[in-house]
């Protein structure tokens, strides 16, 4: 028997959902100012560098974000069920996956944004930290990738 591994749900999740490249979500972002950007990322990478305007719930609390009556409970994101919502993280993976779980509890207009913030910064689109100061695209580069320690990496791919 075969397992799910964290790219097979996340591709599954992702042919299941819209998805929007960055550039895209720039134009959409001008042209429909109701849309609401939610960064799934941890509160670290978001106040690292993220676009401006976009809420941070991390995908480890995403459900009860979503709903009232939890400590985790955000307004606006629960009022967004009707509204285009484009869920943005690192590269598309949680973002994929946090989007599939948003339709299957009431979003209408749910999609992820690929290749995630990785795109929007090689787009060269602006970005901003925690403090609301511009981040450098090179910058960004740095803050948003980082590096992977050896024991992090698969064993049976690993380079000599």
């Amino acid at each position: 028997m075969s397992r799910e591994t964290y790219r097979s749900l996340s591709a599954r999740a992702a042919a299941e959902v819209a998805e929007i490249m960055p550039w895209d979500v720039e134009r959409m972002m001008r042209e429909t100012p109701e849309v609401l950007i939610l960064d799934v990322r941890e509160r670290s990478e978001f106040d690292a560098a993220h676009i401006k305007g976009s809420i941070n719930v991390p995908r480890g609390i995403l459900e009860a974000a979503c709903e009232y009556d939890y400590a985790e409970t955000e307004p606006d994101l629960v009022a967004a069920r009707q509204r285009p919502v484009v869920v943005v993280c690192r590269s598309g993976n949680r973002s994929a996956l946090a989007a599939y779980v948003m339709r299957l509890i009431g979003y209408e207009k749910v999609s992820s944004m690929k290749l995630g913030i990785k795109g929007w910064n090689d787009g060269e689109l602006p970005l901003i930290d925690g403090r609301g100061v511009a981040v450098d695209a090179d910058d960004a580069a740095h803050l948003i990738e980082p590096k992977l320690a050896p024991e992090q990496m698969d064993p049976a791919r690993r380079k000599s």
